[in-house]
This record gives structure tokens, sequence and C-alpha cells, in this order.
């Protein structure tokens, strides 16, 4: 519940903050002379309210959704000793990270995968993929656990909901303020909202919407490097490092990702994936995980 407070005080914060500073800078004044009548406030309000309903919905779905898209099936009473083994590493690692014992399941997919989602850490939702489980040894394995439970004692998903929730924020905000500044200033329309309004809009909220993207993937690979120093913390630096390697060799066999791209951000890998740039990478190179844990960084 700290954290549900947080994120509504960050909400707070926020329009406040922003609010204060579109005045001091006299946005206001700028576009009243240029006959632009638009309450700034009431719009940043606004578009507060939907970009964070927006991502909070995400985060109390999160569980049911990674459950639905990825098939996961959740482990009510262990089937055999694989099942045992696991549950038991989970509740272990759990206990050591001072959180709640999270369901633990397995998803159908043979790239060597895991991911943690929920929006309570203490009931959260750790779940490897089957390859994994084929793989690794019970040490690359444990450490991979290890990292996914570090993600959700740092609180990993709320701390994405929030910056998602922001840029969501700031991004509808400076889309209607640009086509309100269009409609009225370039094209002279004094009658409602014009459809250069409605056009200019959807075009900025798409450009500006990639340009946000970027700062979520910053947020996230920085969470990733966190995750792994929490999981040399749990399960030992060695055994984060191995495991990083095995997942190095697969990602240097071009093995495709299979999870979702709605769970990629969670996952311990994306996997082996064409990407046009590293500002939309949702986890850093693998060789630079591995050197972080080397040096301590």
């Amino acid at each position: 519940m700290l954290r549900i407070g947080l994120f509504l005080l960050t909400n707070l914060a926020i329009i406040i903050v922003a609010s204060i500073s579109l005045s001091l800078l006299g946005v206001n004044s700028i576009l009243a002379d240029n006959g632009v009548d638009l309450n700034l406030t009431s719009l940043l309000i606004f578009c507060a309210v939907f970009g964070f309903i927006g991502s909070f919905v995400s985060l109390l779905l999160s569980k049911f959704m990674a459950k639905m898209t990825t098939k996961t099936k959740i482990i009510q009473q262990p089937a055999n000793e694989q099942e045992r083994w696991l549950v038991t590493t989970v509740a272990e690692l759990a206990k050591k990270a001072d959180i709640g014992m999270p369901e633990v399941g397995i998803f159908p997919a043979q790239q060597s995968n895991a991911f943690a989602t929920g929006w309570n850490r203490n009931k959260a939702l750790v779940a490897v993929s089957a390859g994994l489980l084929a793989r690794f040894d019970r040490d690359e394995a444990r450490a991979v656990l290890a990292h996914e439970i570090g993600h959700v004692a740092n609180g990993d998903m709320i701390t994405l909901s929030l910056v998602q929730g922001v840029v969501n924020t700031f991004v509808m905000f400076f889309a209607r303020l640009i086509g309100f500044f269009v409609d009225r200033v370039v094209l002279k329309n004094q009658r409602g909202l014009g459809l250069g309004y409605w056009i200019t809009t959807i075009v900025a909220e798409i450009f500006l919407g990639i340009l946000a993207s970027t700062i979520v993937m910053w947020f996230s690979r920085r969470r990733e490097f966190y995750a792994d120093a929490a999981g040399a913390s749990l399960a030992g630096r060695g055994a984060m490092i191995k495991a990083l390697q095995r997942l190095q060799q697969e990602s240097a066999a071009q093995v495709e990702n299979q999870m979702p791209d709605t769970m990629t951000a969670f996952g311990i890998s994306s996997g082996w994936k064409k990407r046009p740039s590293r500002l939309f990478m949702t986890h850093p190179p693998l060789e630079e995980r591995i050197e972080a844990l080397r040096f301590g960084q």
C-alpha cells in the first residue's frame, strides 16, 4: 500500500510542479496573446488522470494478462521433483529477500527465459520457461529465479508503471497543446476544435510517444542491472554470471524471443531480436550486464 500511495502522490506532485512551471514560463500569457483560450492546468489534470489510469490499470491486470499471454501453468501442487525444487527454491529466495511467497509457474516456451510481475510485492508471480528448466543446471536456474525475485523486491513493476504514467501524461498534454496551437494560431480557426487540431494531435502523439518510449526503455535497462545485483546477492555472483553467460550463448545462436512483446520488459532476457537502436532495448546487452557483475558496478 505504501507504493500505491507513492504512485498517487507522484501523480499529484507532477501536476503541481508542471502547473507552476508553465505559469512561471508564461505559457498561458503566450497562448492568450496568440488567441488561444486554453486552461493549461485543467488540461494537465485531464492528461494526468488518463495517463496514470492507463498505467495503473495495466499494473493491476499484469498478473492476469501475463498468465493469459504466456499460457503460464501455475503450480498448485508440485507434480514431480522438478516442480518441487522450483517451488522450494522460490520460497527460499522470497524469504531471503523479505517478500511474500509469489505464485510460481511454468510457461511453454523453448527459449530460456523467466519473468516476474504483479502490483503487490507480497503477491507477485514468478514464472520460468520449460526451455530454461530443461537446459539450465540448478545453480543457473536458481540465479535466474533470484534475478526475478530481485525485480519483485525492488518494486520494479510499480517503478515502471510510475514512469509510464508520467510519460503518458506529458505525451497527451504536449500533443494537445501543439494541436491547439496549430488549429488556432497557424490555421486561424476560431470556432471549436477544427480538423487541424485532431490531425495534429494524432501525429504529435505518435511522434512524442516514440520519443517517450526511449525514456521508459532507459529505466527498464537500469532496473535490469539492479535485478542482476539482487540476483547475485541472493544466489551468488558466480552463479548469476554463469546464468547470463548461458543466455548469451542462446542469443549468439539467434534463438528468437518467444515472450509476448508486452512481457519482454519483465523477462530476464529479451532474446535475440533485430533492433533499430539501443534506445529501444528493454534490456542492456548481456556482455554489459556480465561486466557490471564482475566489477561490482
